[in-house]
């Protein structure tokens, strides 16, 4: 079913000159264009949206090597999906490019509301922006297939995100087991042959074969994301003391994803250096 270097201090300088702030506005509209360095150095601009009546945000940028990375987090459902189109090798026979989906649970503080995210806006569109907080790097195991024309019901947002990755949409275990708890139906799901405990294949990186099955990783990075909102604290003429939301604090955060692939043809990046 398968297819295809800066100093803290100055960090902190250029957090506070170049500072994002929440505004308390109507009609305004919820896209937020933001440059960013990326970790190779070069810069790119990331778009982030709110979308309120869905309650939720994407975040979309384009990698140094052409790669087209979109992420969805769905408050509504507590789903965050991670979408790669990556350009394609056609002299080695690859399409165009190929689509790859992950899908896990959106936890708690990983992001900002919807209702914050649409309100937004930043007092120097042209700085280049560097997350205040860089967190750990998230390994998922991703053991499972999820079928596209029944994915309705975890998420809205998977038909259109995933519809080019129809055959490597994948999740983890532990998440279907959640989902599942929750009244999900079980045959959007189909698991992926043996990838954890005593490995039966070997990763895609020492596979020869091109045609053979093997595991594949693939990573990336959020290089920029509003993480958590922050509050300032105001006092009122009797004295009385009060807190209201007064900006952000961005964070940084890269996730490795291992899964199952029929032939190593659709993990050609994975090959030893």
């Amino acid at each position: 079913m398968f297819a295809s270097c800066i100093s803290a201090a100055s960090v902190r300088t250029l957090t506070r000159l170049c500072a994002l702030v929440l505004v308390v506005a109507v009609g305004l509209g919820s896209e937020l264009r933001v440059r960013v360095r990326l970790s190779d150095g070069l810069v790119t601009e990331e778009v982030l949206e709110a979308d309120n009546e869905r309650d939720s945000i994407s975040l979309e940028f384009k990698q140094g090597d052409g790669t087209l990375i979109t992420f969805v987090a769905d408050f509504k459902q507590d789903v965050k999906i991670f979408r790669a189109l990556i350009l394609g090798e056609l002299e080695r026979g690859q399409n165009q490019y190929q689509a790859l989906c992950f899908i896990s649970r959106l936890n708690r503080n990983e992001i900002i509301p919807s209702e914050s995210m649409a309100r937004l806006r930043q007092k120097n569109p042209q700085a280049i922006r560097l997350a205040e907080e860089r967190r750990g790097l998230e390994q998922l195991t991703m053991s499972v297939a999820v079928n596209l024309s029944r994915a309705l019901q975890l998420s809205s947002h998977i038909h259109n995100m995933c519809s080019e990755a129809r055959e490597a949409i994948y999740t983890r275990e532990s998440d279907v087991k959640h989902w599942l708890d929750k009244g999900v139906d079980g045959s959007i799901f189909e698991g992926l042959p043996q990838t954890t405990e005593v490995p039966s294949f070997q990763a895609c990186h020492s596979t020869k074969d091109l045609w053979q099955p093997c595991l594949c990783t693939y990573s990336l990075r959020l290089e920029w994301y509003p993480c958590l909102l922050k509050y300032c604290r105001s006092r009122d003429t009797t004295g009385k003391g009060s807190t209201y939301k007064c900006g952000i604090k961005s964070c940084s955060k890269g996730y490795h994803f291992t899964y199952y692939v029929p032939q190593k043809q659709l993990c050609l990046w994975n090959e030893e250096t």
